[in-house]
């Protein structure tokens, strides 16, 4: 049996999908590397909202989706971009969200750790920006989640120098309760980020970031990097502070950043180990037994998945994310908070599950294949 996909060029090609399921079960905790999985919302398909208003979200379906994340030994990453912090989750929603996500780990033993930005302010002074982000530090905190202090788009706008991200991130860092996670997201995932860090140069900024790690080194777990430049993130993990982890964001390279090499490695916390939590879990599996050739074998041909899902524009990998989750069957339907299902063109979703497919990413391949033809029917495409 074939499927007609259509390809960037307008026409149609015949793809044969893979009938038999991944042979992929939850296993052990893993040793050598601590993974997070930055985990996508599920959207209330039922609720009447437009792009503009506050996110509907289906509590049971996004719990549950971090739950099958949890039972492969993941790490969730909450309330971070991939959960369209910014583009149509307000800070509301991802209060409302870290609390529950909370709650849930404590009662299966999850990791977790969930993001602090300042997305209830769009403005205002450095002091004002850091009242907000004191906010989102307490929600946190309250709820026994690890931190994880994201960039600041009202930051970002409103800094006049390296020294206001000086000031206000010392200051959270000083009264921060355990050690929090630094996350530098560059511009490509969030435009209103450029110049963060007080410079557009790169290496200006990242001297800034050394800074803020070198005064609070015991009050920084880690820091995440989500620049797309493995050669920056690995200059970059081998100035830091002793004790101080980095975790990858890098969804091009993440599988040479997680072997390392032999001056260091790097942890994990991904966008792309939502749709590919099973498989990325039995990988690092693998490299918990010393074997990088096997854990390199598991994860470099999902490179070609990701950086289909994360090119340009790459701020709307969500939508292939929670594409991916709709046929694989972790959610019945595939709409997103604001409408960001029409984020991707019909070609780009069809190469996502052509690439996912052949990955043998979806439990049931036989759902996939008839949800794949329902849209495409919907798009127009005849059987």
């Amino acid at each position: 049996m074939t499927i007609r996909l259509p390809d960037a060029q307008g026409g149609l090609r015949a793809y044969e999908p893979r009938t038999e399921p991944p042979a992929i079960t939850p296993g052990t905790p893993f040793t050598s590397r601590t993974v997070f999985s930055a985990a996508h919302v599920v959207a209330d398909p039922y609720a009447d909202v437009s792009p503009d208003s506050p996110a509907a979200v289906d509590w049971d379906a996004t719990l549950a989706f971090r739950r099958h994340l949890w039972s492969h030994g993941l790490g969730v990453a909450e309330a971070m971009d991939t959960a369209q912090r910014g583009m149509g989750l307000d800070w509301a929603g991802a209060a409302e969200l870290i609390r529950r996500s909370a709650a849930e780990a404590r009662g299966v033993g999850g990791l977790i750790a969930c993001g602090v930005g300042t997305d209830q302010v769009t403005g205002g002074s450095p002091a004002e920006i850091r009242t907000a982000y004191e906010e989102q530090l307490a929600v946190v905190e309250e709820s026994g989640a690890q931190p994880i202090l994201m960039a600041s788009r009202a930051l970002a706008a409103a800094a006049s120098g390296p020294e206001d991200y000086l000031e206000i991130y010392g200051h959270l860092l000083r009264q921060s309760a355990e050690p929090v996670i630094l996350h530098w997201l560059g511009p490509m995932f969030d435009p209103a980020l450029e110049g963060y860090w007080g410079a557009a140069d790169l290496d200006t900024a990242t001297e800034t970031f050394l800074e803020v790690i070198a005064a609070h080194p015991d009050k920084v777990d880690g820091i995440k990097v989500s620049l797309l430049d493995a050669e920056r993130e690995i200059d970059l993990r081998r100035r830091l502070p002793r004790g101080v982890r980095c975790y990858t964001g890098d969804d091009f390279d993440y599988p040479e950043l997680i072997a390392g090499d032999d001056q260091g490695f790097s942890h994990a916390l991904l966008g792309i180990f939502d749709p590919l939590g099973p498989l990325a879990a039995e990988a690092v599996r693998v490299l918990d037994t010393g074997d990088t050739a096997g854990f390199r074998g598991l994860l470099d041909p999902t490179v070609e998945l990701s950086r289909h899902l994360f090119q340009t524009p790459t701020r709307f990998y969500k939508t292939g994310v929670v594409f991916l989750a709709w046929l694989a069957g972790h959610q019945s339907h595939f709409t997103m908070v604001g409408g960001l299902q029409s984020a991707r063109s019909l070609p780009h979703l069809a190469r996502a599950y052509e690439l996912a497919d052949g990955l043998g990413l979806f439990p049931d391949p036989e759902l996939a294949e008839e949800r794949m033809k329902n849209l495409l029917s919907l798009y127009g495409v005849a059987p």
